[in-house]
């Protein structure tokens, strides 16, 4: 077809993903490490060698990503982190990288770690000064994540790409290709921690990038990089994530309404002293979400309970149907209690994690009446 597709339509079909050798329906899984050469030693299929680079199920999983993302490139990595770090890595020593505060503290971490031993200036801003930030320090490379996890809040993409002159790096994990298309509103790369909702089964390890201008210096570098340092994903993984990826607009939907109806509720609810979820109104950056997410908010969202740390552990051990475990984006409900797992990073002793699943609302709005009760 010529119109462009919808995303449920790209994802049903896998961007279409099929074994024409056998004819069937859903792409075969090929995990050969190495691939043949006939007898004057010339390779049956020039794109495949070797699998640290080449793999059928890899390019698949990346065809539909890439077309979800209306990118012109996308590249699989065993882990959102080694997606991040597949493009720090890409930065010359004593460069200047600018990156939001407040976001998923792995993220952090790495970068302080990384930046000290390379050599690089990096500058911490939180969401509301990145954008003077930007326009004030030259940077080569600027990282933001929006909605950013487990503050929620939601920057605006295309003003930080204005104030900056480098590589504008955005985290859409939170958000998926589905419900931000962050290359259409100026990003240069997207990352995604696709062990999150767009595998959405809690059963697949993976990170991806995504860009529009693959012919630029820093992307070739990342693609280098990656096939040098075998920073890729496997062929069974891969194929688990085309598999899922099939119902991801689907997942990403139903998380989304459940999530907003959840945090209306709470929002609403006596035992609760705060919400954070970009759907509501009184929510930091609700404007910039209402511009920049199409069809929903995602399914994340931070709850803070009345009390202190006791409080909040008493109904993270009363739930239910919301399974105590560090994730978000699958189709099981989760909870965290985040200043047990980060106590150094200055998290409200108070604050719940909350990644809503796909389960049925009433169900979900239950279990936490009961927990807070």
């Amino acid at each position: 077809m010529k119109k462009p597709l919808h995303p449920a339509t790209i994802a049903a079909h896998a961007a279409g993903a099929l074994d024409p050798q056998s004819g069937g329906v859903v792409p075969a899984l090929q995990p050969s490490t190495t691939f043949l050469r006939d007898e004057n030693y010339v390779l049956i299929r020039p794109d495949n060698i070797y699998s640290r680079d080449n793999s059928d199920n890899m390019r698949q999983a990346e065809a539909v990503i890439r077309a979800l993302e209306n990118a012109q490139d996308t590249l699989l990595f065993p882990s959102g982190m080694a997606a991040i770090a597949a493009v720090f890595r890409a930065l010359p020593n004593r460069a200047t990288a600018i990156v939001q505060s407040g976001i998923y503290w792995g993220t952090t971490a790495w970068v302080r770690d990384f930046c000290a031993r390379r050599e690089i200036t990096l500058i911490e801003a939180h969401a509301a000064d990145l954008i003077p930030t930007c326009q004030t320090q030259p940077a080569d490379l600027v990282l933001i994540e929006t909605p950013s996890n487990p503050w929620l809040l939601t920057v605006d993409i295309a003003a930080v790409k204005a104030a900056t002159k480098g590589v504008l790096l955005v985290d859409g994990t939170a958000a998926t290709p589905v419900l931000t298309r962050a290359l259409d509103h100026g990003a240069d790369i997207v990352m995604h921690s696709a062990t999150k909702a767009i595998n959405g089964h809690s059963d697949v390890l993976a990170g991806v990038l995504s860009t529009a201008a693959p012919e630029t210096a820093v992307w070739q570098a990342i693609k280098a990089d990656r096939k040098m340092a075998g920073a890729i994903l496997g062929p069974f993984e891969a194929w688990l994530l085309t598999r899922a990826m099939r119902t991801l607009p689907l997942r990403v939907e139903r998380m989304s309404q459940n999530a907003l109806a959840l945090a209306q509720h709470l929002m609403a609810h006596d035992a609760v002293a705060d919400v954070f979820y970009p759907g509501l109104p009184h929510h930091q950056g609700h404007d910039i979400a209402l511009r920049q997410m199409q069809g929903g908010f995602g399914s994340l969202l931070s709850v803070l309970v009345k009390g202190g740390r006791a409080d909040a552990l008493r109904v993270t051990g009363k739930l239910e149907l919301f399974l105590r475990a560090t994730s978000l984006g699958g189709v099981e409900s989760l909870v965290e209690h985040r200043h047990t797992i980060e106590p150094h990073t200055g998290i409200p002793e108070n604050l719940i994690r909350v990644s809503v699943g796909i389960e049925h609302i009433d169900d979900l709005i239950a279990d936490w009446d009961q927990a807070l009760a």
